[in-house]
Order: structure tokens, then C-alpha cells, then sequence
């Protein structure tokens, strides 16, 4: 594995687990924006890894972008590449062809949650803090908040989230949509992980298919996105991974799939 200054890798049974290791906030630096990215790239080009759970070393997931660094900007044309560079990297990882979750623990504010908001799952602790602080410092947020927040809360709370600063516990971001399930702090890592061996239990191709599948839906008409459907239907029969499903099914016993 490459050697990265900000997050930690490791593999257990086709999870990848990156750590975000940058005391005592986990503070959203470029460079560890950056080798998040990489990290990402590196267990999908694995070939050995079927789900990735992001979790943060200490006592938050991920407190906020690295504020001191914005002292060294001296333009709003370099503050844009900035954003810029940190979306592109976000959206990479909410395209990507296997399932990302994250584990929030502590707080995930401003770009710890915009991180959080382009993993594909999220689980969170029901104390964890939630919210896009960022107008507190006469800003807006910088890496899609602003986009991803609405699709997930719907446009209003979503607009008084973001107006007043407030912040949400997980509990209350499971009741809105914002996180997929809240359970105790000391459980949330458990809780990622189990998520994400179940997940990786699966077909890869089936879980890429419809991963495909449900982003078709969210920006395409019915008609397409059930065409789609229909030929991706026919491409998963034809596969070893099929095959072994329904005879297990029908054996009554658990399939074995991702076989190479």
C-alpha cells in the first residue's frame, strides 16, 4: 500500500477501512482531502476489496475543513480551486463502483460532513453533532453541501440547517434521513463494519450494477433508468455469481460468491 501522512489503510475480508489520523480534529487539510482520494482509488483498484468504511482516529470523525490553512489563500480565485479540487475528490468517491460508508462518531461539521454526505451510507452515533457551520465564518460551504443536503433532508430543513448554523445529533439525522441509522458511540465502527462485510458478502457486480442503477433513477426518467434495468438483468444471469446463488438457494445453504 502507498504510504499516506494523514489516514491509515488496512483490509479485513474484502473491507477496506481507511482511518483519518490528523489530531486532534481530523481536520479536512488539502493534503489529507487529497490522500482520502487516493486512498479510495487504491482499495477499488485493489481487486480485493467490496466495501470501504472511513472512520476517524480520536475524538471526531472529522471536525471541519483545516481553517488556518484559508489564512494562506489570497484569492477568491484560488479559495474556488480549492473547492473545486475538494468536490471533485468527494464526487469521485460517491460515484466510485463500490459502496463507501461512514462511521461519524464525535462530530461531523462543515467538510466532515460534506465528506460523510458523498460516502454512500452513513452510520452515526446518536450524541455525534451534524451540521454545515460554515456561514459563521462568512462563508458558504465549499465541497457540494449545499447540493448534497437537500437531496437527503429535503430542500427546507434543509435551508434552516444551513441559515442558522445549527448543529443536529445522530439521532435526529437518522429520524431526517442524514444518516442511515444512529446507534451508541461505542458501537459505531461495529456497526460500519457489520454493514459493510454484509455488503461485501454480495455479488460485486450485482452491488455495481445497482449502485449504477439507483444514481439512474435519482437524475433519469422512469423509462430509462427501467431500460437499464432490464439489460443488466440479463447481463448478471449470464454470470458464474448467478448461477451459484440460485443453486444455493436452492441447495439451502449460503451462496459463495466474488469467486475469481
Amino acid at each position: 500500500m502507498e504510504a499516506y501522512q494523514y489516514v491509515r489503510l488496512k483490509t479485513d475480508d474484502k473491507v477496506g477501512i481507511i482511518t483519518l489520523d490528523n489530531a486532534p480534529a481530523n481536520a479536512l487539510s488539502q493534503g489529507m482531502i487529497q490522500e482520502i482520494g487516493k486512498a479510495v482509488e487504491e482499495l477499488t483498484e485493489s481487486g480485493d476489496v467490496y466495501a470501504i468504511v472511513i472512520h476517524g482516529e480520536g475524538r471526531f470523525f472529522a471536525a471541519g475543513a483545516d481553517i488556518k490553512e484559508f489564512t494562506d489563500v489570497k484569492h477568491g480565485d484560488d479559495f474556488q480551486t480549492l473547492g473545486l479540487d475538494g468536490q471533485r475528490i468527494f464526487r469521485s468517491i460517491e460515484t466510485g463502483t463500490i459502496p463507501v460508508i461512514a462511521a461519524i462518531h464525535g462530530a461531523a461539521l462543515g467538510g466532515g460532513l460534506e465528506l460523510a454526505m458523498a460516502c454512500h451510507l452513513r452510520v452515526a452515533a446518536t450524541n455525534a453533532k451534524l451540521g454545515l457551520p460554515e456561514l459563521t465564518l462568512g462563508l458558504i460551504p465549499g465541497f457540494a453541501g449545499t447540493q448534497r443536503l437537500p437531496r437527503l433532508i429535503g430542500q427546507s430543513k434543509a435551508m434552516e440547517l444551513l441559515l442558522t448554523s445549527d448543529s443536529i445529533s445522530g439521532e435526529e439525522g437518522a429520524r431526517l434521513g442524514l444518516v442511515n441509522r444512529a446507534v451508541e458511540e461505542e458501537n459505531v465502527l461495529d456497526e460500519a463494519l457489520a454493514l459493510a462485510h454484509k455488503i461485501a458478502a454480495k455479488s460485486r457486480l450485482t452491488v455495481e450494477y445497482s449502485m449504477e442503477l439507483l444514481a439512474i433513477a435519482d437524475r433519469e426518467p422512469l423509462e430509462r433508468g427501467q431500460e437499464k434495468e432490464a439489460v443488466y438483468f440479463g447481463n448478471v444471469f449470464d454470470k458464474r455469481d448467478a448461477k451459484e446463488g440460485i443453486q444455493a438457494f436452492l441447495e439451502k445453504r449460503k451462496p459463495t460468491f466474488n469467486k475469481k
